[in-house]
């Protein structure tokens, strides 16, 4: 069985307009993502998770630690679950997300299951990549802020039984502070 939690960043000061959201560092989290990061952490021990690989933006380190304090998990960053930047296409998300993906799913059996602390920009791809009905991602898209299909600190847990089985898709956690758009 391969599983893996990807998980958005907790929710960070969207109103510094001085620092560009998709290079380091990034904005910080605000208090309430604190808060979120927590709740993610204490989710990811409760469904078994071994360890934690984040962006290096300081939103999503922060995230993982805090998670990681929340929960004892490992965590390590890994540049290659980076926000889609500005000047990239998706064929330059895909060269460099992928590989390794395809690492995490070779080594979830050595590891167990592993989380993914990434951004709603690369979670999208990966989930559409990956076979989600379209349907579902683009509902998931429209319930929480800038079309991420999941809000700050949310995960969803992709997993199949055998390696050539498809990608089974559900958005298992949701912090209690998520907060749905009208």
């Amino acid at each position: 069985m391969n599983t893996i939690y990807l998980a958005r960043h907790a929710t960070p000061d969207w109103s510094r307009k001085d620092i560009r959201y998709d290079i380091p560092p990034g904005p910080p989290l605000v208090e309430q993502g604190k808060i979120e990061a927590r709740q993610l952490g204490i989710y990811l021990k409760e469904v078994g998770a071994k360890k934690i690989f984040h962006s290096p933006l300081e939103r999503t380190r922060n995230t993982a630690e805090i998670a990681a304090q929340a929960s004892g998990l490992p965590f390590e960053e890994r540049s290659e679950i980076i926000e889609w930047r500005e000047d990239e296409t998706e064929s330059d998300l895909h060269a460099r997300f992928w590989p390794f993906w395809l690492w995490c799913v070779e080594n979830n059996e050595k590891i167990g299951p592993i989380a993914l602390i990434t951004h709603g920009g690369p979670a999208r791809y990966m989930l559409q990549h990956l076979g989600i009905d379209l349907k579902i991602l683009e509902n998931h898209r429209h319930m929480y802020d800038y079309t991420n299909p999941l809000p700050p600190a949310g995960a969803w847990r992709i997993e199949r039984e055998q390696p050539n089985a498809p990608w089974q898709f559900e958005l298992t956690f949701k912090p209690p502070t998520a907060k749905r758009i009208s």
